[in-house]
C-alpha cells in the first residue's frame, strides 16, 4: 500500500505523536509498504525508507519563544493569518491550520496514495480529504485520547477567572475535534479506556473504533551497569495539571527528609511556573533536576539508572512511557487513571497502583518501593516480561495495515461501488502484502 502518514506535530523524543509516527512508519515499511508522513513542526526523526514531506506552519509555539508574533514576510496565505489570528484570540490553531494545508498537498497528489493515516489532527480538513467531491482519498484516524480531559484538569485546578476564561478559549478546538470524529469513517485507539471515553466524550459509536495497543522500540532494554540509589525518576510530556507531578513533587519532598533521595523529572518546566514555583515552595532544589532534550539512547539510559519510577499522571490515553519503563525493568508506582491499568497489568505485579493525586498514598508506595529491593527486582522482571509478549510495534503495524485495507474496501463500496478493487488491497488475513 500507498500510505500518507499525517501528524500536526510530531516531537520526536517527548510526546506520544512523533514516537507513534516514527515506530509505526518504519514498521509499514519494512512490511513492505511505501509510506510518507506528511507533518508541521516540530518535524519527527524518522528511519530510513521513510519519506518527509514537511508542511511548515508559522510554528507559533517554538522554543525558545512560543506565542511569538511573526515577521509579515512569513505570512504566505490566508492559512497563515486565520493561524495567527486565532493564536491572538487565545485560540490554539495548528490542529485547524494542518488539516487544510495537508488536504490541499494531498488534492494535488491524489493518485500516489491509497489511504492516508491521520493522527490525531482532528481539523475539518480531514473530511475533505475522504471527500469524493474533493480530495477523495480513504481516511482512517487514530486518536490517542480525547483532550477534554486535559481540559477539565486543566479548569478543575485553576483558580484565576481570566485564567479559566483563556483556557476555554484554548481548548475551543475540541468542538472541532468532535465534529470530525463523529463523521471519521474509522477510528484506531490504543486502549480500552480511551475507547470508552471518546465514545462518552466526542460521541462516537464504539462500532467505528478498534483498539490497537502501542509497541515499545527494542531499543528500551534493562540497563547493563548498576542503578543509582535512592534515585526516582519520572516522565511529563507537558508541564501541565494532567501529568500530577505537583503530587510527586509533595511526597518527595516527604521522602525527602526520611532518606537520601534525588528526582529526576524528564520535562522542561516552564520558567516560573508552577512546577518550579512548588520545587521552590518546598525547598527540594536540591534534589530535584530536570532532564530534557534526551536521545533515545539517553533516555533509555536514564530509565535504567533508576530505582523506581513513578507515573503520577491524573489521566492517560496510553502512557507509552510506562511500557518503555517496564521494558527497561525498572518497577513503578503508577496512577490508578485512565489506561495506565491496563498497560501494567494486575496491580503488584509490574507496579504500584495508587489513587491518582494522593499525596500519602503515592509516599508510602514509593517509600515502600525504595525499602524492599527484592520486590524491586522481581516486579522489573514481570514489567519486563509483560512488554516483550504484548507490546511489539511490528504487531502494531500488521494490525494498522489490516485497518487501512478494510477502510480502503470500504471508500471503495462507499463512493466508487461500480470501480474494480484496487489492486494494493490483499486479503485481510494477509495484511503484509503491498
Amino acid at each position: 500500500m500507498r500510505i500518507a502518514l499525517l501528524s500536526y506535530r510530531s516531537k520526536p523524543h517527548c510526546g506520544g505523536q512523533g514516537i507513534y509516527i516514527r515506530h509505526l512508519s518504519r514498521e509499514l515499511a519494512r512490511l513492505g509498504h511505501t509510506v510518507e508522513v506528511f507533518s508541521g513542526q516540530p518535524y519527527p526523526d524518522l528511519d530510513e525508507g521513510v519519506a518527509l514531506t514537511k508542511v511548515p506552519s508559522l510554528d507559533l509555539y517554538r522554543e525558545p519563544d512560543p506565542f511569538r508574533v511573526p515577521k509579515l514576510r512569513e505570512f504566505r496565505d490566508r492559512i497563515d493569518v486565520e493561524e495567527f489570528a486565532i493564536m491572538c484570540l487565545a485560540g490554539f490553531p495548528e490542529a485547524r491550520t494542518f488539516s487544510k494545508r495537508v488536504a490541499r498537498l494531498l488534492a494535488e497528489r491524489r493518485d500516489e496514495f491509497d489511504v492516508a493515516h491521520d493522527n490525531q489532527v482532528l481539523g475539518y480538513g480531514m473530511l475533505d480529504i475522504d471527500d469524493p467531491a474533493k480530495v477523495d482519498l480513504p481516511l482512517i484516524t487514530t486518536v490517542h485520547h480525547p483532550i477534554t480531559f486535559d481540559r477539565r484538569i486543566d479548569l478543575a485546578q485553576t483558580r484565576n477567572p481570566w485564567r479559566k476564561l483563556t483556557l476555554r478559549r484554548w481548548y475551543g478546538f475540541l468542538r472541532m475535534q468532535g465534529k470530525v470524529a463523529r463523521r471519521a469513517r474509522a477510528i484506531m485507539t490504543p486502549s480500552e479506556a480511551s475507547k470508552r471515553d471518546i465514545a462518552t466524550d466526542f460521541g462516537v459509536d464504539p462500532a467505528r473504533m478498534e483498539v490497537i495497543l502501542l509497541g515499545v522500540d527494542d531499543g528500551f532494554r534493562p540497563p547493563t551497569t548498576p542503578r543509582v540509589p535512592g534515585r526516582i525518576m519520572a516522565m511529563a510530556s507537558a508541564d501541565a495539571p494532567m501529568k500530577g507531578v505537583s503530587t510527586l513533587l509533595e511526597a518527595f519532598a516527604k521522602l525527602r527528609t526520611e532518606r537520601d533521595v534525588e528526582l529526576v523529572l524528564v520535562t522542561k518546566p516552564q520558567p516560573g511556573g508552577r512546577t518550579e514555583q512548588l520545587i521552590e515552595k518546598l525547598s527540594i532544589g536540591d534534589a530535584v533536576r530536570f532532564a530534557h532534550g534526551l536521545s533515545e539512547a539517553d533516555l533509555v539510559d536514564l530509565m535504567g539508572s533508576a530505582e523506581v519510577a513513578c507515573v503520577p499522571s491524573l489521566y492517560e490515553g496510553f502512557s507509552l512511557p510506562t511500557a518503555e519503563l517496564m521494558a527497561c525493568a525498572t518497577p513503578l508506582v503508577v496512577s490508578r487513571a485512565g489506561a495506565i491499568p491496563e498497560v501494567v497489568g494486575p496491580d503488584g505485579e509490574c507496579a504500584d497502583l495508587v489513587t491518582p493525586g494522593d499525596v500519602g498514598e503515592l509516599h508510602a508506595a514509593l517509600a515502600g518501593m525504595l525499602d524492599d529491593p527484592e520486590r524491586r527486582a522481581r516486579m522489573g522482571a514481570a514489567g519486563r516480561r509483560r512488554v516483550e509478549e504484548l507490546f511489539s510495534w511490528r504487531a502494531v503495524a500488521v494490525k494498522v495495515a489490516a485497518a487501512y485495507e478494510r477502510v480502503i474496501e470500504d471508500h471503495r463500496r462507499e463512493h466508487h461501488p461500480d470501480a474494480a478493487p484496487s489492486p494494493a488491497v490483499s486479503s485481510p488475513t494477509d495484511p503484509t502484502r503491498a
